[in-house]
């Protein structure tokens, strides 16, 4: 039942504003925090805290944030051990606003994220006879990933992948490898080519991206729910009601949730569910990392909302 995340390590500094600033405009914010983030390193944060035994592949930089980024990783239950500490650049940073309706804008600095190559996907290696799902980002080199996908699909390991940072032309080689793929609205439009902001359309989307090779199709549409087509049915999950404080993260909460259910065996349906459960848990509160839920909060808000 082991989890393996392949991915991004980052320092969210986090910018509170009334609302988000336009393009060339100065605007004052009202607080600010830093905090751990990074795609990767949420969901590896995620799925620990749901009690799966998860091990982070990656790289931080040689300073302070590195420091801080693995004491947190491993706060949270993540093996780190294959996590190499690269002194020839910084640690990746994440510059957040967010605005008064936990709505937010992002710019990633890449820094040691941006260097995971072939010695990394090494070390994912050595981790995969004992794994049983493997899963990716975008927010490290493209070759490292359609590698490190390789490498699991050749061994049997579920992949799963977060197409987030979106690239509207992902390799095509890269699709056939993938047993679940997880855009949003955004990132679905940018791969398909058209407009994703309902039910209807998050359908077609998942469709043609089922077409293009991958297994299962998600497509999370936030305050409307999450669609999923399957090999052999298409399935539609509404959201939890929540009032939202800050969304960062809870995109990486939905994998965690999904990627637990999985691995304890329930149905995909059931897995979305859990998926939705855990975002919507994660975005009443602030920050990435500190906004994922735990193992009795998870259930206890799921048992709540199930029985009501």
């Amino acid at each position: 039942m082991t989890a393996i995340v392949f991915g991004s390590i980052n320092m969210d500094l986090v910018a509170k504003t009334p609302r988000l600033p336009l393009p060339g405009e100065t605007l004052l914010g009202y607080a600010f925090f830093q905090a751990p983030g990074g795609k990767g390193a949420n969901q590896a944060v995620a799925l620990a805290r749901l009690g799966i035994p998860t091990y982070m592949v990656g790289r931080v930089g040689a300073d302070s944030f590195g420091k801080e980024l693995l004491k947190s990783l491993q706060a949270s239950g993540v093996r780190t051990e294959n996590v190499f500490v690269d002194e020839t650049v910084s640690s990746g940073v994440a510059a957040i606003a967010v605005d008064q309706k936990g709505e937010n804008q992002i710019i990633v600095i890449p820094g040691a994220n941006g260097r995971v190559n072939d010695d990394d996907v090494e070390r994912l290696l050595s981790l995969l006879p004992q794994a049983s799902v493997l899963l990716l980002q975008l927010e490290i080199p493209i070759s490292a990933v359609i590698a490190a996908a390789r490498a699991a699909t050749a061994t049997q390991v579920r992949v799963i992948l977060d197409p987030a940072p979106v690239q509207s032309h992902l390799p095509d080689e890269l699709y056939p490898l993938i047993d679940i793929i997880t855009p949003n609205e955004l990132e679905a439009s940018q791969l398909v080519g058209f407009c994703v902001h309902d039910v209807q359309s998050a359908k077609k989307a998942a469709v043609q991206l089922r077409q293009r090779g991958v297994k299962n199709a998600i497509v999370k549409l936030g305050a409307q729910g999450v669609v999923c087509a399957t090999p052999s049915e298409t399935l539609f999950v509404p959201a939890f009601s929540t009032e939202a404080v800050d969304t960062v993260a809870a995109g990486d909460a939905f994998n965690g949730g999904l990627t637990a259910a999985v691995l304890e065996g329930l149905s995909l349906e059931q897995a979305l569910l859990w998926g939705a459960a855990a975002g919507a848990v994660a975005v009443t509160k602030a920050g990435a990392q500190p906004s994922l839920p735990d193992r009795s909060t998870f259930d206890e808000f799921l048992r709540q909302r199930q029985n009501s």
